[in-house]
């Protein structure tokens, strides 16, 4: 019993501070039990998915079923790991908060890794490699090489995403954040705001799928590595996700999976 309230109490500070824009560091309780344990006891991972964001997690708009890229990975994870996958749709800004109260086991929604990220929250070794990309409308005649050229505009991100955090981190540029994709882009198309930052691999899909008068832009940044998110202190079930998804790539599944939703082989950085 002390055991449960103490690892209940130690999920919700680590929930307030994320929603709050923390990032900290909790000591893990003693003799926790692993997230395999958990699973395997539940049957089930539940997963937390933004849900409307194309290719990589969104509803089929025929069938009105969950699908994308990250969707049949999250699948393959649960499946190789002898687990029903369980969704759990979750605005973007409350997907980790969701990890941290242990509302969700982890989130496989095209989760950026990054050093701030680490601290918090545990990964799976990469299973996607991608880039930032700004998108502008089909008429736009500026020619933004880079963050800083939108010094003194409007700049549409994900609120509680990487994107949103560089944005921002650089001086000038009036950054207008959103729930989901389709708001921001609707925004842009009707000159709301002058461009949009977000993952390449959206940019490549949205632009063969959606009739709004949108085009690509600069790849702005490094080479992002996205990875499955979960709680610290569960050693084996990181060893069990790690082994899937090493032994996906090896097989070509991985590859498979990107070719079919992307055209191109993204769960390798070198292509």
């Amino acid at each position: 019993m002390v055991e449960a309230a103490s690892l209940a109490g130690w999920r919700l500070v680590r929930a307030l501070a994320v929603t709050m824009g923390m990032t900290v560091v909790l000591p893990q309780p003693l003799h926790a039990a692993d997230l395999m344990s958990e699973t395997r006891a539940r049957g089930a991972l539940r997963i937390a998915v933004e849900g409307t964001y194309p290719p990589f997690n969104f509803k089929d708009p025929k069938t009105g079923h969950l699908t994308g890229y990250d969707i049949e990975v999250a699948r393959l994870v649960a499946t190789r790991l002898k687990l029903r996958p369980q969704f759990v749709p979750t605005e973007w800004s409350a997907i980790l908060p969701a990890v941290s109260s242990g509302k969700v086991d982890a989130a496989i929604s095209q989760v950026i890794i990054t050093p701030e990220r680490e601290q918090a929250y545990d990964f799976s070794i990469p299973y996607t490699y991608s880039s930032f990309q700004l998108i502008v409308r089909k008429n736009e005649r500026a020619n933004y090489r880079s963050l800083a050229d939108l010094k003194g505009r409007k700049l549409g991100v994900r609120e509680g995403s990487v994107f949103e955090q560089q944005a921002k981190a650089v001086p000038g540029i009036e950054v207008r954040s959103y729930p989901a994709v389709p708001e921001n882009l609707q925004d842009l198309a009707f000159g709301r705001i002058d461009a949009s930052l977000d993952d390449s691999l959206m940019v490549n899909y949205l632009l063969k799928n959606s009739e709004l008068p949108i085009k690509a832009g600069p790849r702005v940044g490094q080479l992002a590595r996205i990875g499955v998110a979960f709680g610290k202190g569960n050693p084996r079930f990181k060893a069990a996700v790690d082994k899937v998804l090493t032994d996906a790539r090896a097989d070509g599944t991985l590859r498979r999976l990107s070719l079919k939703w992307f055209g191109i082989d993204a769960s390798s950085a070198t292509r």
